[in-house]
């Protein structure tokens, strides 16, 4: 696979991996709740790792990139079954988010303290 992978060929990419071998897409809710889990899994790896915690005897300083690209393929599942195009998604919500907060965050004095 190409390591320069766009949003839209990571939607390809997941969708041709479910058809050949995971049979088909758990349900929407089924990967609502799978979304949960694995951004629970991100949450424990931040909060040892660069918060307050520190790992349990038993856990290992798990990867918090597999972690990560986790919550990405689940993401990705719910956006093709929803019939979702992040990349089209994705440059709406820059645009929304730089009307909106162009000058928000520059004017915040609390982000320069």
């Amino acid at each position: 696979m190409d390591e320069n992978i766009t949003i839209r060929d990571a939607q390809s990419e997941v969708h041709t991996w479910i058809t050949k071998y995971g049979v088909r897409y758990f349900s929407e809710l089924t990967n609502m709740a799978i979304l949960t889990e694995e951004v629970g899994e991100v949450a424990r790896i931040i909060a040892r790792k660069y918060g307050d915690q520190s790992f349990k005897s038993n856990e290992s300083d798990s990867d918090l990139a597999d972690e990560l690209a986790d919550v990405l393929w689940v993401i990705i599942c719910l956006a093709n079954q929803t019939g979702v195009d992040l990349t089209e998604a994705f440059m709406k919500n820059m645009e929304k988010k730089t009307e909106r907060d162009q000058l928000r965050h520059l004017n915040n004095d609390k982000l320069f303290a």
